[in-house]
C-alpha cells in the first residue's frame, strides 16, 4: 500500500522553478485541476488560487474556507503569504506569495517551499488540526463540541465526534460503481482485521460496519447514503504527540482517496490477471486447433488408403 503525498509535485515544481529563475521576468498563467490556478506578473510575487470542493450544506464553512483555515494559513506561511480579500473570481481563496521574503537558508526555503505545495492540507485539514490540538490538552474547541463535518469530495462529507479523551472519526464510503463498491468493502474489512495484528496494537482504533455507528445519530438522513458502510477511527493522544499532528491531519483528510485509489489498483490488477487468463486459455485453443487439424488430416489419409498399418501379432 502507498500513503499519498499532501504536497502537489506541480506547485512544488512551479515554485522552485519560479524562485531559481527571479531574475527573469517570466509571466506564468498556470491551471491544473487540484488547486486551481497560479499566476505571476511581478517576478517576486505569485498569485495562488485556490478551489475548494462544493461543501454539502452540514459542513463548518466560515465565508467560504473551512472553520479555522484563515489561522492556519497565518500560521503556517507567516509574512511571506498574504491573504487576497476578496479571492479571484471563481475561487475561495487566493494568496500573494512574496518570494522576496523567502528565508535565505537553503534548507528553511525549501521546507516552506512544500508547505505552500502543502495548501490543500492547511486549507482543508484546518477543522481537524483545530479539534486534534484540543485533544492534546485533553479539551474540546469550544464551539466545535457536537457532531461536525467536514468537506472532502464534492458534496460529500465525513465527520467527527470530539471528546476530551478522544475523537471518533467517522467516514460514509460511497462509490458510483457496484464493482468499485464490492471492492471497497471488502478492503475496509480487510483494513481492520490488519489493525488487530500483534504489530499494530498502538494504531487507531478502525471499524466498519454497513449501518451508521451511534456516533452519526444526529446527522440527517442524506449525509449517511453509503453504499459501501461506515468507517471509524478513534484517534487519542498519544496519535497526535510528538510532532505527529500534521501527519495525522493529512491521513484522515485523504482516507477516502486512500481508499479509492486502492480499489482502483485491485480493479486493475483483476482486469490484468483476467486477460492473463484469457491469453492463456487463447493458447490452449490455438494448440487444439492446430491438433484437431493434424489429426483431420491424418484421418483423410487413413481413409484414402494412403497409409499402411500393420499389425502384430503378439504372442
Amino acid at each position: 500500500m502507498i500513503l499519498l503525498q499532501s504536497h502537489s509535485r506541480i506547485l512544488i515544481e512551479t515554485l522552485s522553478n519560479r524562485v531559481q529563475n527571479l531574475d527573469k521576468a517570466v509571466e506564468l498563467d498556470y491551471n491544473w485541476v487540484e488547486f486551481g490556478d497560479v499566476s505571476a506578473k511581478n517576478p517576486n510575487v505569485l498569485l495562488l488560487s485556490v478551489s475548494l470542493p462544493v461543501p454539502p450544506p452540514e459542513t463548518v464553512f466560515v465565508g467560504g474556507l473551512p472553520y479555522g483555515a484563515i489561522e492556519a494559513i497565518k500560521s503556517a506561511y507567516g509574512s511571506v503569504v498574504q491573504i487576497l480579500d476578496p479571492p479571484r473570481d471563481g475561487f475561495n481563496l487566493t494568496l500573494k506569495i512574496n518570494l522576496a521574503k523567502l528565508p535565505t537558508d537553503e534548507e528553511r526555503k525549501q521546507a516552506l517551499l512544500m508547505k505552500i505545495a502543502s495548501v490543500r492540507e492547511v486549507v482543508l485539514g484546518a477543522p481537524l488540526s483545530v479539534v486534534l490540538k484540543h485533544l492534546l490538552s485533553r479539551t474540546v474547541a469550544p464551539g466545535l463540541d457536537g457532531l461536525l463535518a467536514l468537506v472532502h469530495r464534492p458534496n460529500e462529507s465525513f465527520f467527527l465526534f470530539p471528546q476530551a479523551e478522544r475523537v471518533t472519526v467517522v467516514y460514509p464510503m460511497r462509490f458510483s460503481d457496484s464493482v468499485d463498491t464490492t471492492y471497497a468493502a471488502s478492503f475496509l474489512q480487510e483494513f481492520v482485521e490488519t489493525r488487530r495484528t500483534a504489530g499494530l496494537t498502538s494504531a487507531p482504533v478502525c471499524s466498519w460496519s454497513p449501518d451508521p455507528p451511534p456516533e452519526l445519530k444526529e446527522a440527517s438522513a442524506e449525509p449517511l447514503s453509503a453504499n459501501a458502510g461506515f468507517v471509524s477511527f478513534v484517534i487519542y493522544p498519544r496519535h497526535v504527540e510528538g510532532g505527529k499532528l500534521d501527519r495525522t491531519v493529512w491521513n484522515l483528510s485523504t482516507f477516502y482517496a486512500y481508499v479509492s485509489y486502492h480499489v482502483k489498483c485491485t480493479e486493475a490488477f483483476m482486469h490484468t490477471r483476467m486477460r492473463r487468463r484469457v491469453e492463456g486459455m487463447i493458447q490452449v485453443i490455438h494448440s487444439l486447433i492446430l491438433f484437431m487439424f493434424i489429426l483431420h488430416l491424418f484421418l483423410e489419409t487413413l481413409i484414402d488408403g494412403k497409409l499402411n498399418l500393420v499389425f502384430l501379432d503378439l504372442p
